[in-house]
């Protein structure tokens, strides 16, 4: 059963913005983004600390060489899958330049203190609603344009030849719909979509970085730091005179089409995703370490079916011990080797 039309992919594209895929060698990663004015009325971006596409690395955990042994174990256990549902996490992003929140060393978690935004906090309160849209206007720019890496695009071939039964990602980055992957739920929503939190209306995030834009015509900002959802650090002085405007068709707040840190993924998606690892045969987790419960229930749920699990990913997840392979290597590195006929 075809869960998703071509045409519903089409507007998904066209709602995220996304008209081609881009390059992967015009991805660039910045730390120290300063956002200003110039005289012909364009936003432009200053990066400092420019790294190249070979830096993209940055936020990746160290690994061990691959294991052959292993890569033999993971093409038969693809081989004999023939209803293969996949579940990914923010590793797979972090080849293509976006951080991640766990990763030891290289993670934001280890990189600052600070932790990333609550729901409840988001929607009472106005001033933090400022502080977060103004460095998601900052850091947007950058975050919009990372592209898909050899892992999301393996994916999306993977769903091509008919291997891949559904795909279930964590991330709100966009990067599997651009790498052309249709069978596919983003269990905690995308944050290239905005939503208005009273009428539910729902808008292409371009469409507000445009709106912010106008509203703010002097303003300037520096930026230091990278987190997982786009946002960067800003000091509240720079906070304090950024205007945000309110939903076009209501007066409404608007926030960001996702599932923030104390909010809970709708019990309908839930439902979605049961019904897809109950119709699977097998499962691979991809760049998760499954902390999260959102995610993690899908695997008592695999369990429970008694389906074969595999797990890709730099360091220990929760569900080690319901794995029948661990592989701890680069999703990138890996998943393109593997033969999905």
């Amino acid at each position: 059963m075809n869960y998703i039309s071509q045409n519903a992919n089409i507007a998904r594209l066209s709602l995220l913005g996304v008209k081609c895929p881009l390059s992967c060698g015009s991805m660039r990663m910045s730390f120290g983004l300063t956002f200003k004015r110039t005289a012909k009325v364009h936003w432009r971006a200053n990066f400092s600390q420019q790294c190249s596409l070979r830096s993209t690395g940055l936020f990746v955990p160290p690994s061990p060489p691959l294991d052959p042994e292993k890569v033999k174990e993971l093409q038969r256990f693809i081989t004999l899958s023939k209803r293969l549902l996949v579940m990914t996490g923010a590793g797979i992003s972090t080849e293509s330049g976006i951080p991640d929140y766990r990763s030891e060393k290289v993670g934001l978690y280890a990189r600052t203190d600070r932790r990333p935004i609550q729901h409840g906090d988001f929607v009472r309160s106005a001033p933090v609603r400022q502080r977060y849209w103004a460095r998601n206007f900052v850091g947007w720019p950058q975050f919009s344009s990372h592209q898909p890496n050899p892992a999301h695009w393996a994916l999306s071939n993977w769903e091509r030849l008919g291997k891949l039964h559904w795909l279930v990602t964590q991330n709100v980055d966009a990067l599997h719909t651009k790498a052309g992957s249709q069978r596919l739920t983003e269990l905690h929503g995308c944050m290239h979509r905005v939503l208005c939190l009273d009428c539910g209306e729902q808008t292409p995030r371009g469409v507000l970085q445009e709106r912010f834009q106008v509203l703010n015509p002097t303003w300037s900002a520096e930026a230091h730091g990278l987190a997982p959802d786009g946002d960067v650090f800003l000091t509240e002085e720079e906070v304090q005179s950024f205007q945000v405007p309110s939903c076009s068709r209501c007066g409404g707040p608007l926030k960001p089409d996702v599932v923030f840190f104390g909010d809970t993924v709708k019990p309908d998606k839930v439902d979605f995703v049961h019904k897809r690892v109950k119709e699977a045969d097998s499962l691979l987790v991809v760049g998760s370490s499954l902390q999260v419960y959102s995610g993690y229930r899908f695997i008592l749920t695999a369990r429970e079916k008694k389906l074969p699990i595999v797990i890709l990913n730099i360091g220990p997840t929760r569900s080690d011990d319901l794995a029948s392979l661990k592989l701890d290597s680069r999703c990138g590195e890996l998943l393109p080797l593997i033969d999905p006929r």
